[in-house]
């Protein structure tokens, strides 16, 4: 007996009507991008391991899917590597490709790559998948797509202003009402570290904060303590894990404890500006929240960051971003600022679905069903389909002349609201007889008077 197929963990089949949703979601933020001025993109599903590698801090950097070399792939290995058994050196000889891990690092190589035929500042959106070696869980999947949109050769912060913006744009016109925009600025977080004596523990800082979500606060300062940051300075860190009161309060508490870190008092000014921009343009339905605990696991990060997370859905962040200064630095290209922010597709989708949220035309089907009662009957039908399609009528013909019973409960499956039935008399009238699934109503009609009902019914 042939062993049932199914797919690798962390990844899904997507029916009609997933798809359909899913294609919702995407044109609703294709719509907003454009609408700010930004220009879509494509790069490849897999780039050179080189091109990925170290750009996401250790622990992304073990999420990221490497591909086989072809042929055969231990070739360059001699006994003495393949003997130590050691991963890391192994998969540099045996694999030198790997599926991108997010779309900004690609994007970062795609700017220096094509510098020449650019015009900077470069605004550009891309809605493509992603794969991540992460564990399944709820909203967290090993292929997901990525909806991005970065500004780079700027580094004005009027585009942080526009993003928060757009975030509330694309949410509003969602229906998702009331998410929250967390922000923080890296400057800020690498002036806490300077001043509690951590500065060369950074990386270590940031990474363990960033998990104060999923790991609590106790969490947070063993893991510290784990990567050799002093008890000491953790206490000193408390005050971050007790910061209230509104975004002003917030900052005036940053500049006291960032007094002594130009780069801190730097992050402070900068939340400023962006902060006051938007109270006085203000937001639609997004609430921003000014979060000092904010990190963001991705070690390029330099400016103000991002998440956003939805209301009332036990879900992680729905959309995250922030500015990178020298990103392509990396690839040899230096002084080019950018900022960006992306969507999750895939979690949007689940906290649409649980809260009711898709609007029902969104999965309509045909409006319009056939019923095929031969070869003749077939033909004629065949002419009116041209003709409601021609007026954007979605419609379709039963392929097979099969039991009008088993085509009817076909429709009725379906959700088509309407069937045409077209016999020996319909052709000799020249007309057709249209039939309401729901009434069960049935009328005879000409064509034009086909296409007037099926367009406003």
């Amino acid at each position: 007996m042939a062993q049932k197929p199914g797919i690798p963990k962390g990844t899904r089949d997507f029916s009609p009507e997933e798809v359909a949703k899913r294609n919702y979601i995407i044109s609703v933020i294709r719509n907003q991008f454009e609408l700010f001025g930004f220009r879509p993109i494509e790069t490849p599903s897999f780039e050179n391991s080189s091109t990925l590698m170290g750009k996401y801090g250790e622990e992304g950097d073990r999420l990221i899917f490497k591909i086989l070399n072809s042929g055969d792939f231990l070739k360059k290995v001699d006994d003495k590597l393949y003997a130590e058994k050691d991963s890391v050196k192994l998969t540099g000889k045996i694999s030198e490709k790997a599926l991108r891990y997010d779309l900004t690092v690609p994007f970062a190589r795609y700017v220096v790559q094509h510098q020449n035929e650019i015009d900077f500042p470069f605004k550009r959106y891309q809605i493509q998948p992603v794969w991540r070696a992460d564990r399944p869980q709820k909203g967290r999947f090993r292929e997901f797509y990525q909806c991005d949109a970065d500004v780079v050769g700027s580094g004005s912060l009027w585009q942080e202003v526009e993003f928060v913006q757009l975030y509330d744009t694309v949410f509003t016109a969602l229906g998702l009402r009331g998410v929250t925009i967390k922000m923080n600025n890296r400057k800020i977080l690498s002036g806490i570290a300077e001043v509690i004596g951590a500065k060369d523990k950074l990386i270590d800082f940031t990474v363990a904060l960033d998990k104060l979500d999923k790991i609590g606060e106790e969490g947070v300062k063993k893991e510290m303590q784990e990567k050799g940051i002093a008890p000491e300075a953790i206490a000193k860190v408390q005050p971050l894990f007790e910061f209230n009161g509104d975004t002003t309060e917030k900052l005036d508490r940053l500049a006291t404890l960032l007094q002594t870190s130009e780069e801190g008092t730097k992050g402070v000014e900068e939340l400023r500006f962006i902060c006051g921009s938007i109270t006085g343009t203000g937001l639609q339905s997004a609430i921003l929240d000014l979060d000092v605990t904010l990190a963001r696991g991705l070690n390029y990060y330099t400016g103000a960051i991002f998440e956003v997370s939805a209301p009332g859905v036990a879900m992680g962040s729905i959309g995250g971003g922030g500015r990178y200064d020298d990103l392509t630095g990396i690839f040899g290209l230096q002084g080019i600022s950018g900022v960006g922010i992306s969507f999750g597709l895939d979690r949007i989708y689940l906290v649409l679905e649980e809260l009711g949220l898709f609007p029902e035309t969104v999965t309509a089907t045909s409006r319009v069903l056939f019923i095929n009662f031969g070869e003749e009957e077939a033909f004629y039908s065949i002419k009116a389909l041209q003709m409601l399609r021609k007026q954007g009528i979605k419609a379709e013909l039963y392929p097979d002349n099969a039991k009008m019973k088993k085509q009817m409960q076909y429709a009725d499956k379906r959700g088509i609201p309407f069937t045409v039935l077209v016999g020996e008399e319909e052709m000799q009238k020249e007309h057709y007889t249209l039939k309401n699934m729901q009434t069960g109503e049935q009328l005879a009609v000409s064509l034009d008077a086909l296409i007037e009902r099926l367009s406003g019914a």
